[in-house]
């Protein structure tokens, strides 16, 4: 009987370790889904900031798209005007002569 008795005191020792380190494993998991969750926060915040910046870029590129245009036409206005005043001014020196 002496050496059952040792057997029963080696399995409660191992069951003993084993439930601490279960412990430690248990704390760990908690303590790395606190982390993933604040992961996910911190994706979904990014996320948001990124369809933010995409939004107002294509405002962006709307409005300088739209400025491009105006300062085209502006342009041609301004040439066409130049091109008037060029050929009234040569009709009225081909005149005097």
């Amino acid at each position: 009987m002496g050496k059952g008795g040792g057997y029963v005191t080696v399995a409660a020792d191992e069951m003993e370790k084993l439930r601490r380190r279960n412990g430690e494993l248990e704390r760990e998991m908690e303590e790395m889904k606190k982390e993933m969750v604040q992961l996910w926060r911190r994706t979904v915040v990014a996320e948001e900031a990124e369809e933010r910046l995409c939004s107002q870029l294509a405002e962006l590129e709307v409005e300088s798209l739209d400025q491009a245009r105006e300062y085209e036409s502006r342009i041609h206005f301004l040439v066409d005007q130049i091109s008037r005043l060029s050929s009234s001014s040569l009709e009225v020196v081909v005149m005097n002569t």
